[in-house]
């Protein structure tokens, strides 16, 4: 294991001794809707991508996901939180900022997610996103979001 405890910002080049790594890590820290072919430089032809909504396999099902996914969002951005890497895995702690004009009235919303990535071919072959999918989307719902903070008060008494 490499790095394990250290931040990586935004906007700082980061060094891991692993090809595959270092360009998933910066395709992410600059992915957007105008540079999707982006992802054909990190991810396998025939590779899985698993959130806790989806399940993907394929690039050309990858790139129908991030499409829509982008289209939707104002803005979308990672910063990358810590890296684990042993031999052709890898778990990357990031967290995610994202605006979507429908959700939490078109502010700002913050989520920690992990991934954890396999490689295949010097591509990532796997990519499975941890996160809580409740602070992410549910909880900026209008209606929703305030029956499920209300929930969350009454749970912590």
């Amino acid at each position: 294991m490499i790095n394990e405890n250290k931040i990586y910002p935004s906007n700082t080049s980061i060094v891991l001794e692993s090809s595959w790594l270092d360009s998933f890590l910066e395709v992410y820290q600059k992915l957007s809707i105008n540079n999707l072919d982006l992802l054909d430089e990190v991810y396998h032809e025939q590779v899985v991508f698993e959130d806790p909504l989806h399940k993907l396999q394929g690039l050309n099902q990858l790139h129908q996901y991030f499409n829509g996914l982008y289209q939707n969002l104002t803005s979308c951005s990672f910063v990358i939180q810590n890296v684990i890497k042993e031999d052709d895995s890898a778990g990357v702690y990031w967290e995610m900022t994202y605006q979507h004009p429908k959700l939490n009235k078109g502010n700002i919303v913050k989520v920690l997610g992990h991934s954890h990535l396999k490689m295949q071919d010097n591509k990532v072959i796997y990519h499975r996103d941890y996160l809580d999918l409740g602070s992410m989307l549910y909880e900026q719902l209008p209606f929703i979001g305030k029956l499920i903070r209300w929930f969350k008060v009454k749970a912590k008494k």
